[in-house]
């Protein structure tokens, strides 16, 4: 199977396995319907603000959620093309297991956030941005703070740690991002993103498409965080630019039928098509593809970065083959914490928030950042 390019670009994970893509059909049972209707992140976070920025002669606006009001902060931070709603089961999660603050930030380019130079994806950039919403919610007196990351969001956490952009920083944690892995991912990634769907019937139907393509394995994480990767298209319906509409996309999920019914089934779908073009399209709020000069700053050079921080560090994986050669030097001397998540996607704490808030909880118990919750028992893994 060609090289996994999932591992630590997206925050999504293209192939499932046994090779089925993001376009293919795959029978899930009979009569099975499962709800993918979307969730408000009003069901997982306690409030959502606009922190403005001073930027140069300009101020950005940087979307954040935030749960809890005592204990360390846990400064979550998300990977490529999708938004602080992906951090959404896992911090209802997360606070029900220990005492800490969460704050979910929409990075720049990404989700509700507005900058002047969304195009400006930069690690040293977003490292900056990092630091300077930190500021902006504590001023000079920040609470005691750790930074975890999934993918590109790893990275920047990882850049902002170096660059002390957070001089409160207890702990740092990097979720399914290595810099081997991903540096060799690079050269396919551009394939993957021509192969998603550019359009979308729906809010809806972007949902399922993520599901039954194996982008997001957990339906609830899938029906709250998509709402923070699409948006309604500006483009006229006429324009080149929307095309592949996901109704070609979605995976059936009832057994295949009488070949009567499947000609009406396909009627029907000519009909569905044509109601469409009367209806507002969604697509994608970032275009991933253009951000392709800033991949290789991402992730150069990242693990003798983040094996340079002095703070104690936790590396989650979702499988072992992700470790590079100076990982596994750095691992095998003590240098961080690592933990194996097996049969999960790339994106981690979307398909197990519970055993990503159980490791997360635990890191935090066992070097004393915080305490645990009544009912709450800390396992230690041997690392």
């Amino acid at each position: 199977m060609e090289k996994q390019l999932h591992l630590n670009l997206l925050s999504s994970r293209p192939p499932m396995p046994g090779g089925v893509q993001s376009g293919s059909k795959m029978r899930m049972g009979p009569g099975r319907k499962r709800d993918f209707s979307p969730l408000p992140w009003s069901q997982y976070f306690e409030t959502m603000e606009d922190v403005e920025v001073k930027n140069d002669n300009s101020k950005d606006t940087f979307r954040i959620y935030s749960s809890g009001s005592d204990g360390p902060v846990l400064l979550l931070l998300h990977g490529g093309g999708h938004s602080a709603l992906s951090w959404a089961v896992f911090t209802a999660v997360i606070c029900s297991r220990i005492n800490c603050r969460v704050v979910a930030l929409d990075l720049r380019g990404h989700g509700d956030t507005k900058v002047k130079n969304c195009e400006d994806l930069s690690a040293e950039t977003m490292a900056t941005d990092v630091g300077k919403v930190v500021e902006a919610l504590y001023g000079e007196n920040a609470p005691p703070i750790v930074m975890i990351g999934h993918s590109m969001g790893g990275a920047i956490a990882v850049h902002a740690a170096a660059a002390n952009h957070v001089p409160s920083l207890l702990g740092l944690g990097v979720i399914d991002v290595v810099e081997g892995t991903a540096m060799d991912a690079l050269n396919s990634m551009q394939n993957f993103l021509r192969s998603r769907p550019k359009t979308f019937k729906s809010v809806e139907n972007a949902i399922e498409w993520s599901v039954k393509s194996g982008q997001i394995r957990n339906v609830e994480s899938a029906r709250v965080s998509m709402v923070g990767q699409v948006k309604k298209c500006e483009e006229p319906l006429s324009s080149p630019g929307i095309s592949k509409c996901i109704g070609e996309g979605i995976i059936e999920e009832e057994e295949e039928e009488e070949e009567e019914e499947g000609e009406s089934n396909h009627k029907r779908k000519k009909e569905d098509d044509v109601e469409v073009k009367k209806e507002s399209l969604f697509t994608w709020r970032i275009e991933l593809a253009k951000t392709e000069k800033y991949w290789d700053g991402w992730f150069r050079g990242l693990s003798a970065m983040f094996l340079s921080c002095s703070v104690p560090k936790l590396l989650l994986l979702a499988g072992v083959d992700r470790l590079d050669k100076e990982l596994t030097i750095g691992q095998m001397q003590g240098k961080f914490q690592m933990q194996v998540l097996p049969q999960c996607g790339h994106a981690v704490h979307e398909d197990a928030p519970e055993k990503v808030a159980e490791a997360i909880a635990t890191f935090m118990v066992r070097h004393k950042f915080t305490e645990a919750k009544e009912g709450f028992q800390c396992v230690f893994p041997a690392c």
